[in-house]
């Protein structure tokens, strides 16, 4: 509860302050200047990313052992989408199918553990393509991306040694739980019939939401060149995986004022690139609305057929 509580204060204070630093124009400029072309093209990308996003949380679902038809997986990512994209913290969605899709299986902790690593592949395939697009392209970060790599590679040498080690360690928490982990990884995203299935789709979601930002950029008024806008937009991409945000508003308009202004745009055209991104997300999950909806219609249904004994 505290850090759910603490998620919130620190979404809220960050648009605090940039409404301090800013002022609320670039966010209602932002908004007015969102036109149907915009919104068709967030709707058509809405589609690809979540199809994806559906596919990889299948084939990993499937090598951890809980079966997960792709429709499904279809129907539960809008709807997460759509909650991550209304609800504070930006993960309640996910925490929703995660669980739900754990009780229909009959194993809440495999289903929970599928989320997470799928979400996880898809943040290590993000990072790759970050490393290699600010290598290619100036940006306020690119001197510090030599400390950041050795930083990653460190990360990773240090698990795979931990992985090698403890698993042998006896039967403590931390023992059973790695061993758990590294079961997880090589079944559910190494296995022979997932891995390249999960890199796709992490790729291709990782280039429909940098589209959307190029879109929401065009949009917002930004006009410069695409080269420069790509490691920017990617730096705000980023920030969304910090889960202080207010219905997905916080780090991500901040990164995206401080990246602006500090590769001689402004930070107003920031703000105003990173709120057009929200309201085109918002609208791109609206499909996850009409999922939740849909539900709420089956349910009382499904009561009344239970309580009169189910018959014709």
């Amino acid at each position: 509860m505290f850090w759910a509580w603490a998620r919130v204060v620190g979404g809220v204070g960050l648009l605090a302050v940039l409404l301090w630093q800013v002022g609320g124009g670039p966010f209602l400029a932002g908004v007015r200047l969102i036109d149907a072309p915009a919104l068709a093209a967030a709707l058509v990308i809405g589609v690809l990313t979540t199809v994806c996003a559906a596919w990889r949380w299948s084939l990993v679902a499937g090598g951890l052992g809980v079966r997960l038809p792709l429709a499904t997986a279809v129907a539960h990512c809008y709807r997460a989408v759509f909650l991550n994209a209304t609800l504070p913290g930006g993960v309640l969605g996910d925490v929703h199918r995660a669980v739900r899709h754990g009780r229909d299986a009959g194993d809440v902790s495999r289903g929970i553990r599928a989320v997470v690593w799928e979400r996880a592949a898809g943040q290590v395939v993000l990072v790759g393509v970050a490393l290699v697009v600010l290598a290619a392209f100036p940006s306020p970060v690119r001197q510090y991306l030599p400390v950041a790599a050795a930083l990653l590679v460190a990360g990773g040498l240090v698990v795979v040694l931990l992985a090698r080690v403890l698993p042998n360690g006896g039967g403590s928490r931390w023992a059973t739980g790695l061993r758990t982990a590294v079961a997880d990884v090589r079944s559910g995203l190494l296995a022979r019939r997932t891995w390249f299935g999960v890199l796709v789709a992490s790729a291709v979601m990782v280039a429909g939401h940098l589209a959307t930002f190029l879109v929401a950029a065009r949009t917002a008024g930004s006009d410069a060149p695409l080269s420069r806008l790509l490691p920017l937009t990617l730096l705000a991409l980023l920030a969304m995986g910090l889960p202080l945000n207010v219905a997905g508003f916080g780090p991500r308009e901040g990164v995206a004022a401080w990246v602006f202004g500090a590769a001689g745009l402004s930070a107003a055209e920031g703000v105003a690139t990173a709120t057009v991104y929200g309201a085109l997300v918002l609208v791109a999950s609206l499909p996850g609305a009409a999922v939740l909806l849909a539900r709420r219609r089956r349910i009382p249904v499904a009561a009344r057929e239970a309580a009169s004994g189910g018959g014709c």
